[in-house]
């Protein structure tokens, strides 16, 4: 148990002592919260446990303080204050830091990961793009964060499912065939026209068109890698065998194929990314087995949705969208939100506790419809959490990057990770919440500086590696601290780091709890820089041999911490920069 665990758990004890002795009436209680208070002269914790059972107590946060702190007479608290309207500031003895730093070091790789709690079930749904084109730096936040919250939620016990659906049903599939189609003609040496931008108005421009030239379709994706997939195709299958056949066989291939192909590319890319999934749903799934009508059919005899116009509709004013929302066209044709109505509906029938969803801020007015029919289910809608993810900015040389270099397109993930690489791009990526907007400097995240915060960090780790290599070309044995004696850290700033390196598991559950990997990153910034002031103000190879043993103690539990935390957020922990 760590010294927070203690604390809170000694707290617990004092309060049933002081209801059981009659100083304060029985009652439901709030929850402990302990924070590190922000100067150190207020302690080692503190808590407003006094204030928030004021009401429950009926007494003066005061005085319910000082009737607490009068039942906690423990070997392990040095001594206890009353600050403010009622803040209760705790003073521990040394022998609990240290027997912290103990703990660490005996749990290893365990430290800061909690039981799994098999019941606690979270399913995680992410990035989930069109597989039309490749992922763009935006996808990128949100392969970064997704990954980064399901290894979170692992380390804080829960039973997590990570899960990509494939948008592989519907219009954009059919774009991207028929746009194969015209640049495996290309490759044959046809000529494709572009067309224009519509007018304002919708009419389109008068452009030329060449004699013989193809126009290609409005609609088309006219990036590089469309071009890329024509040609990896036609080279597979072989260009005589798919002239043979009639354009409507072939546009059926090169669908299918296509998806494949692209699929394919896509996670390759997330691989490289270090993003996996437990599992990959296919939206063709709700088409094929008709869940889509078994869907609308339930909501239509919950009396949910009604028809107008020939179309049907979801009432989803009734549950505080702004206007209800069709789900069957008058053409008989499902919307997308039909299809996502079913997909959702599929995922509370696999039971899970609570299902994350992570879209891109431009779907925001979507939360309240998929949240809507599914409380027409009668299916509690709170256990779909939607986090909404902010847009990314580009900046090098700090000007804006729109557009990329090489295709004249959006800047692809891959490029990305080309120029900066993976750990720079993932951490940039998570070192701010999700809801805010993101400015990415390129030059920033491949500077080898101080100043680039994931250098910062992995150097820190480095550099106790470098230690270590010294201590063994000393001669020195280390790696075993069951017998070593840290009381001899004594320094302020040994301490603090050692209270540092206790905070982690409660960080590790508070983070999950708020879904906010970006607190592990700022965490690990905090601890490495508090590693490279103490490693630059005293010396850990040449001094007492007893206080060298503890200070190599202390730095290995840093980097078993370091190690740890960027391991959550995906990132490599070198050893030697």
């Amino acid at each position: 148990m760590d010294m927070k665990e203690i604390l809170k758990s000694g707290i617990e004890q004092a309060l049933q002592d002081t209801i059981n002795s009659g100083d304060l009436p029985a009652g439901e209680y709030p929850e402990i919260v302990l924070e590190v208070p922000p100067q150190k002269e207020f302690g080692d914790f503190s808590t407003n446990i006094a204030m928030q059972s004021a009401r429950v107590a009926r007494q003066n946060p005061r005085a319910i303080a000082e009737a607490l702190i009068s039942h906690m007479n423990f070997d392990w608290l040095e001594r206890t204050e009353v600050a403010g309207a009622g803040f209760i500031n705790f003073f521990l003895k040394s022998d609990m830091v240290y027997d912290t730093l103990k703990a660490i070091l005996n749990a290893g790789t365990e430290y800061g990961v909690q039981p799994l709690r098999a019941r606690d079930t979270i399913q995680v749904e992410y990035v989930s793009a069109n597989p039309t084109g490749p992922l763009h730096v935006g996808h990128g936040r949100g392969a970064a964060y997704g990954s980064a919250l399901v290894n979170l939620l692992r380390a804080a016990g829960y039973n997590v499912q990570s899960e990509y659906y494939i948008n592989d049903a519907g219009n954009q599939i059919d774009n991207m065939a028929i746009s194969i189609e015209y640049r495996f003609q290309e490759l044959q040496g046809a000529t494709l026209v572009f067309p224009p931008k519509r007018n304002e108005d919708g009419s389109m421009p008068e452009f030329d068109i060449p004699e013989g030239a193809l126009v290609f379709p409005e609609n088309g994706y006219r990036g590089p890698d469309i071009i890329e997939t024509a040609k990896a195709i036609a080279e597979r299958e072989g260009f005589d065998k798919l002239n043979a056949m009639n354009e409507v066989d072939r546009v059926a291939l090169f669908k299918e194929e296509g998806l494949k192909e692209k699929l394919a590319r896509l996670e390759e890319t997330l691989r490289n990314f270090r993003v996996t999934f437990d599992n990959w749903f296919s939206e063709r799934t709700v088409h094929e087995t008709d869940e889509i009508h078994h869907s609308v059919e339930a909501l239509k005899a919950l009396g949910k949705v009604y028809e107008k116009n020939g179309a049907l509709w979801l009432k989803s004013t009734d549950y505080g969208d702004d206007k209800d929302r069709v789900v069957i066209r008058d053409n008989g044709v499902p919307t997308y939100l039909a299809a996502d109505i079913a997909y959702h509906r599929n995922k509370y029938d696999r039971g899970f506790k609570e299902m994350i969803d992570i879209w891109g801020a431009d779907h925001h007015g979507y939360v309240c419809r998929v949240k809507a029919a599914m409380a027409a289910f009668g299916y509690d809608p709170d256990k779909l959490t939607v986090l909404l993810l902010q847009m990314v900015a580009l900046f090098r040389d700090g000007q804006l990057v729109k557009l990329s270099k090489r295709s004249g397109d959006s800047v692809t993930l891959d490029e990305l990770i080309e120029e900066v690489g993976v750990d720079a791009s993932r951490y940039f990526f998570l070192m701010r919440s999700l809801d805010s907007q993101l400015d990415f400097d390129i030059n920033l995240a491949k500077s080898r500086s101080n100043d680039n915060p994931v250098y910062y960090i992995q150097y820190a780790h480095a550099r106790i590696h470098s230690i270590y290599n010294q201590v063994r070309e000393a001669g020195i044995a280390f790696g075993d601290y069951s017998e070593t004696d840290f009381t001899t850290l004594t320094s302020e700033m040994e301490l603090e780091l050692i209270k540092k390196l206790a905070e982690y598991p409660e960080e590790v559950v508070q983070a999950a709890e708020h879904r906010a990997p970006h607190r592990i990153a700022r965490y690990l910034y905090d601890l490495a820089s508090m590693f490279h002031s103490f490693y630059r103000q005293g010396r850990i190879i040449g001094v007492d041999p007893a206080l060298q043993q503890a200070r190599l103690g202390l730095i290995t539990a840093i980097a078993l911490v370091l190690r740890q935390g960027l391991g959550i957020l995906g990132i490599s922990a070198p050893e030697k920069m």
